[in-house]
């Protein structure tokens, strides 16, 4: 069946903090023709505009020249602080259940994406050590007995062929090839034959290392599972990043569809999907905070239903800072972000948090994307520097995001 492509640029529209709100929206500009207008919103991924016959492909564009928005660099930059895996959840959607579309391996923005959270949840894992366990290991061993005698096994593979000095055995044995790293090494090696295949993750040195660091932990693990053997992974509490790196192994397996040479086709097969670009941005920004403030910045501070993206308290500054993925800031202001942001500066939680007394105004800050005059990082930056102009104490600075040709 011939697919129709329309591929769309990324456009700017409002995102509230609502999770129900489309990806794009068709509406019907006439009434007595079939012409049709397209809105899309802070998402990039392929979805079908009519099942199984034309697909819609949304790109990281954002007023771009020929260059897209790398998305895969923002992603890796925020995963640099272990609390920020948390949140990745939150970014995609991967609609498993409809028909699969078929797309050029480079318009490919799902794969990258679950290969950079996969390596770097592992990084951590490998840093730390990976988990030895009890597992179950069936042998024919020579002259000697362990554990349970496979009676069945023994006659197939010993009697009936005269070796009467082996017997089959099962028993448990203590180490790393337990199923959790089985799975993860299996994952592993399929990210292994895909990274050479997608340019934007070769040419990524920290990537590149960040693999060869991981690699050598799981040389003595096999990669000899199948997935039905791990129905749930035990949680503990100094391995939590096994719970999820687990998940993503398995999302990686089945967006291959579990045969390796799918990772180097020209053209994949994938399900319709949507990458959240507005909480991307968010959790971009927080890496670059953090980077500077460490955990003096805490990330959505929850108080009776609102829900603040960053609280700022340091010894030069107490804020309240919030991230619009929003073009409008470079040159103007959004008056209902502002509100919402002063309204939040208004809440007697957070004078607590920021141990500032009623009566004095708590400093507010917009991060917004400007990639002509934006900054690349927050080190050395006075975040007071640029105060929007019909406002007291609200300030904004513009973030210079990664970019690929």
């Amino acid at each position: 069946m011939t697919q129709n492509f329309y591929e769309v640029t990324f456009t700017k529209t409002h995102r509230g903090r609502d999770a129900s709100l489309p990806c794009f929206t068709v509406k019907k500009t006439k009434e007595s023709e079939n012409i049709y207008n397209l809105t899309t919103g802070y998402f990039i991924g392929v979805d079908w505009l009519d099942s199984d016959k034309t697909a819609l492909y949304v790109a990281p564009k954002l007023n771009l020249e020929n260059k897209e928005v790398d998305f895969v660099k923002m992603l890796f930059s925020s995963l640099r602080h272990v609390d920020v895996t948390k949140e990745i959840d939150e970014l995609f959607e991967v609609k498993w259940d409809q028909p699969n579309i078929e797309i050029e391996q480079k318009q490919d923005l799902l794969t990258p994406f679950l290969v950079v959270e996969f390596l770097s949840l592992l990084k951590i894992i490998v840093r730390k050590g990976l988990k030895k366990s009890y597992y179950k290991v069936e042998k024919n061993l020579h002259s000697k007995v362990k554990g349970k005698i496979l009676i069945g096994k023994s006659i197939k593979h010993n009697i009936l062929q005269n070796k009467n000095l082996h017997t089959y055995c099962s028993y448990d044995e203590f180490g790393l090839n337990n199923k959790e790293n089985r799975l993860l090494k299996k994952a592993l090696s399929f990210v292994k034959r895909y990274l050479p295949n997608y340019t934007q993750l070769t040419d990524n040195k920290e990537i590149q290392n960040t693999f060869n660091y991981i690699n050598p932990a799981f040389h003595n693990v096999s990669g000899e599972i199948e997935l039905n053997e791990i129905k749930q992974s035990k949680k503990n509490a100094f391995y939590k990043e096994y719970e999820h790196a687990i998940h993503l192994a398995k999302l990686i397996l089945k967006r291959f569809g579990y045969n390796i040479s799918n990772t180097v086709k020209d053209k994949i097969q994938t399900p319709p999907f949507w990458i959240d670009m507005s909480k991307l941005f968010e959790l971009y920004a927080l890496g670059l905070l953090k980077d500077r403030f460490h955990n003096q910045v805490k990330f959505q501070h929850k108080y009776y239903g609102n829900e603040l993206d960053y609280l700022l308290k340091s010894d030069n500054y107490r804020m309240v800072i919030d991230a619009k993925y929003k073009l409008k800031y470079i040159s103007g202001k959004h008056d209902e972000d502002i509100r919402q942001v002063s309204g939040y500066a208004r809440l007697r939680n957070v004078y607590k948090a920021l141990e500032i007394e009623q009566g004095n105004i708590i400093d507010c800050l917009i991060i917004h994307p400007d990639q002509d005059n934006g900054l690349e990082d927050l080190k050395d930056v006075d975040l007071k520097e640029k105060e929007i102009p019909q406002y007291f104490d609200v300030y904004k600075v513009g973030l210079k995001l990664p970019h690929t040709n």
